[in-house]
């Protein structure tokens, strides 16, 4: 019996972007204003969809400023997207939280969305997992008048009080730093 090449096809395109999707990335619709200005601008007139690279993030490595979709704390079946303000061993001035400084401890990291007041984030939960990482918000793929990269930036007022000690990797022969360790390649608007 011979398989229409139309069938075959889809039987192949089926587990090559199953593959992609899983590897490498997809797009996704970002909802509501605790981004702003950085997603969102306008409020609800326009919607920005990112491009959220799971690649990125293939080894729990996040740098301050990082724009990361997440598995929610409060909600497992949400995904929210935040803003990495902190790392392990950061000290974080914290804005409404129970106290008004947190170590973030190791694993984890601080976020918050750009409009404070407006977002459910780290001020609320606390540090949250790198576990629940899921991808890397790298571009705004639509609307077309809103192509561009997103970089990793931290507002002035949000930068941590203190870095964290730098963590060593021991995955090779050659100890290396990882890149959050680096607060030198970090821009501060």
């Amino acid at each position: 019996m011979k398989i229409p090449f139309f069938l075959k096809s889809v039987l192949v395109s089926i587990p090559v972007s199953v593959t992609f999707l899983d590897c490498f990335g997809y797009v996704a619709r970002v909802d509501g204003i605790s981004m702003q200005p950085a997603l969102n601008p306008d409020g609800s007139n326009v919607t920005d969809y990112v491009f959220l690279s799971r690649w990125a993030v293939r080894n729990m490595e996040v740098e301050r400023g990082d724009v990361i979709s997440l598995i929610s704390p409060k909600d497992p079946g949400q995904k929210i997207i935040k803003r990495v303000v902190g790392l392990q061993g950061d000290i974080i001035a914290t804005m409404g939280y129970k106290v008004p400084y947190v170590k973030v401890p190791e694993g984890h990291c601080w976020i918050e969305g750009d409009h404070a007041g407006n977002s459910l984030d780290s001020n609320t939960f606390g540090p949250v997992s790198l576990g629940l990482v899921t991808a890397r918000a790298t571009k705004i793929v639509w609307p077309p008048s809103r192509w561009q990269s997103l970089p990793s930036i931290i507002p002035k007022t949000r930068h941590p009080v203190t870095f964290g000690k730098p963590a060593i990797s021991t995955n090779s022969s050659h100890p290396t730093l990882h890149a959050q360790e680096k607060p030198t390649k970090m821009r501060y608007d």
